[in-house]
């Protein structure tokens, strides 16, 4: 069973459609890009996913045992949000406060977890840092250990590597990659940059206020809206 279903799927607002004719599933291990120019509709299908706000048809639903607080979320930072002033570690152990349920306090399982993820974004180094004094990447990865923090199954992340310089940006590709294959964490991420996602994803949906692709990396290039936009091709007056 696929842990998202998106079946004929329509979001609105005050009436009006946003976008429309999303069918598509993300299975167990799935690399899902997400890509469309702006106010295609992105933010707006995340907010679905994260059932922050509902379909006004079709269904969206959570399968294969996930929970919605099982699910490891990235947003787009704000400048309040980077100048928290909290510890590295204080940061990636709120990731594990759905897993407490009705304990009151941290247990070990959950500050095994918060290690173990620091580990793996090679951050433990930075445990007693102050959140807001870390470079941009450095915040990234935090924000990631946190999100892994909450989930063991599903990432979702809008538009992550916004604002962090070219290197910074293929070592986050890098570890997300890893964490993918390594963890078999299945990833959703929103972004703008159509060439890197078909180098670093396996599944793509294009949108642009209603579905014009779902699919594998291969089959997308081999359409004339894959080319155009991944910069293989020069006609884009009928792509939408």
């Amino acid at each position: 069973m696929s842990l998202i279903s998106c079946n004929d799927v329509t979001f609105a607002y005050e009436g009006k459609n946003v976008i429309t004719g999303l069918n598509f599933n993300v299975e167990k291990g799935d690399y899902l890009c997400i890509v469309g120019e702006n106010g295609s509709g992105k933010s707006t299908l995340i907010k679905g996913i994260l059932q922050l706000k509902a379909a006004t048809n079709g269904s969206l639903t959570l399968g294969d045992g996930l929970q919605l607080n099982e699910i490891g979320y990235l947003p787009q930072q704000t400048n309040v949000q980077k100048d928290f002033p909290a510890s590295v570690w204080e940061v990636v152990l709120s990731g594990c406060l759905n897993a407490l349920g009705y304990k009151p306090f941290f247990g070990s399982k959950e500050i095994n977890r918060a290690k173990e993820q620091m580990k793996t974004l090679h951050i433990s180094n930075l445990r007693d840092c102050c959140y807001r004094d870390l470079s941009g990447g450095q915040q990234q990865r935090v924000l990631l250990a946190r999100a892994l923090c909450a989930s063991h199954k599903l990432l979702v992340l809008d538009e992550p590597v916004t604002g962090l310089d070219p290197v910074v940006t293929m070592e986050f590709y890098h570890l997300l990659k890893e964490i993918n294959r390594a963890q078999r964490v299945s990833i959703i991420m929103v972004t703008h940059d159509i060439k890197e996602a078909v180098s670093q994803a396996d599944h793509i949906l294009h949108l642009h206020n209603k579905q014009l692709y779902f699919g594998s990396i291969q089959g997308y290039m081999d359409t004339a809206l894959g080319k155009f936009f991944s910069g293989g091709g020069q006609d884009g007056c009928n792509l939408r």
